[in-house]
């Protein structure tokens, strides 16, 4: 029987976005088969470097790892949009070192994730937050492409929140940066089909949307 384990940030972790509702984790718990279990690891504030730690809390019979990080490390880089840049080469140099440097510590996560020996199933950033800014849009384009690209060197499944999450009522009106109740529910949705679908025998990547 399967034991899903999630690790990531509040993606995952979006309890105490949906109060009164049913957080990811227990609407994936009722998509499962009968007998399958999902266990949650991913924690609010989360970055990619919290990662190691989380693994290291993987029970045993864990069967499936789905990881879904990234997006607090890129806020972290958010600045870099409101700083005073003379030069548009100037702009692009610093989002080059920004992708690099995000590219390159996604991949040892990944890496790490590897030696866990579970199937594994990763998750690109949503980017129909209401209000986001086309800038910010933009900017997460250099993000994804990181993920996707180190998604694809391992032979992993993706899972495009991008296409998962397109509607401002899949965000919460607490904070429109994390899932609601439906954006929850749909997230959960997909989850369970990927789990389902993909053959996991061979390390082919498939973008799932």
């Amino acid at each position: 029987m399967q034991h899903v384990v999630l690790l990531g940030d509040s993606i995952f972790d979006n309890a105490s976005y949906v109060p009164g509702g049913d957080p990811l984790i227990e609407q994936l718990r009722s998509r499962l088969p009968r007998g399958c279990r999902a266990t949650l690891l991913a924690a609010d504030g989360a970055c990619i470097s919290n990662i190691a730690r989380q693994l290291s809390n993987v029970p045993s019979d864990a069967s499936h790892l789905v990881v879904s990080v990234g997006g607090n490390d890129a806020l972290q880089c958010s600045p870099v949009l409101n700083a005073s840049i003379t030069s548009s080469s100037e702009l692009f140099e610093e989002l080059a070192q920004i992708q690099t440097e995000f590219f390159d510590e996604y991949r040892s996560m990944l890496q790490l994730v590897a030696a866990a020996q579970r199937p594994t199933v990763i998750c690109t950033i949503y980017d129909a937050i209401p209000d986001i800014g086309r800038d910010a849009v933009t900017a997460l384009s250099i993000f994804n492409d990181s993920i996707i690209r180190a998604g694809i060197d391992a032979g992993l499944p993706i899972l495009d929140l991008r296409f998962v999450c397109n509607e401002s009522r899949d965000y919460s009106s607490i904070s429109s940066i994390e899932p609601s109740e439906i954006g929850g529910s749909k997230i959960a949705r997909e989850i369970a089909y990927v789990l389902k679908s993909h053959d996991f025998s061979r390390a082919e990547t498939v973008i799932y949307r």
